[in-house]
């Protein structure tokens, strides 16, 4: 799924595919997203690359990060 040599940089392809996760609902609103452990697990990727894929995705609005809680779901636009 990620392209390491593609055009666009690995934490963008992987922000891309949680954010098409959380459009499609497979995260639900004020749920938790996977966790940056998790992340670098599933996609094989670095930590500080999985920490700038959530950065993009609160930047996007689409994720908001309580601390030492976690980063969840945002609430959908009506």
């Amino acid at each position: 799924m990620i392209d390491p040599d593609g055009p666009v940089p690995v934490y963008r392809q992987v922000a891309d595919l949680l954010a098409a996760r959380i459009s499609s609902g497979e995260l639900a609103p004020h749920r938790p997203i996977p966790s940056e452990s998790t992340i670098v697990q599933e996609y094989g990727i670095a930590r500080g690359t999985a920490r700038r894929a959530v950065a993009l995705l609160r930047e996007r609005g689409l994720v908001y990060t309580v601390p030492q809680r976690g980063t969840y779901v945002g609430q959908p636009e009506s």
